[in-house]
């Protein structure tokens, strides 16, 4: 059994690894706000379970067990935020905070029939995949908002920043997942993009909030 300090540390190297699947000891500190001394310690303790590939000077690379914890950590994490948000009548800015707690109850039972009352959800409140029992995430292939042109009708789907002022901030402009949104123009000084939805017509959103919203075509 992990304790409470690796299961964090393996879903902040799940959440941080880049296309090859690594990250450095830096980057680890920053996140987690840990001096990097530290770091270096918890990542020798999981190299030692079999969790971690780590050679001294060189980044850090999850295992096929790692990744597998990390998953299921992420699992009840997720599947935790959507029972608050559509069980209990949470707001989707409310949850990551209860979640992160309730992420280290070691009782997979009481995870499957939270699955099983939710009628088994792919994806979290804020979209991110939801992955399976093996801890295996379903990659979706989503674009972000800025990523589009004038013209296009898109739905917001996913967002990649979960934080309560974030998702504050969406609450008051009335943006939600599941929205079509249709891109009416786009500013060539700063990239700040004007959308319509709902009966809003060219509300302006800025560059540094369209690339946080994730969108399909339609």
């Amino acid at each position: 059994m992990n304790t409470y300090a690796e299961e964090n540390y393996l879903k902040a190297l799940f959440n941080l690894s880049d296309e090859k699947g690594e990250v450095t000891v830096q980057e680890l500190s920053q996140q987690l706000q840990i001096k990097m001394p530290s770091v270096n310690s918890m990542i020798k303790k999981l190299a030692e379970k079999k969790m971690v590939y780590y050679e001294s000077y060189k980044p850090i690379k999850l295992t096929d067990k790692g990744k597998k914890e990390a998953g299921l950590i992420i699992r009840k994490h997720r599947l935790t935020e959507m029972y608050l948000v559509e069980k209990m009548g949470f707001g989707w800015e409310q949850v990551h905070e209860i979640a992160e707690q309730i992420e280290h109850l070691q009782s997979p039972l009481f995870f499957d029939k939270m699955d099983e009352a939710l009628e088994f959800p792919s994806v979290d409140p804020h979209g991110s995949p939801i992955p399976d029992k093996q801890g295996r995430i379903q990659w979706l292939q989503y674009k972000k908002l800025s990523d589009t042109k004038p013209g296009d009708r898109v739905k917001l789907s996913a967002v990649t920043h979960s934080s309560e002022d974030f998702l504050k901030f969406l609450n008051s402009r009335g943006l939600y997942l599941g929205l079509i949104l249709k891109v009416t123009a786009i500013e060539n000084f700063d990239s700040s993009m004007m959308v319509s939805y709902g009966k809003k017509t060219n509300e302006t959103l800025s560059k540094m909030v369209t690339e946080k919203l994730l969108t399909e075509k339609i």
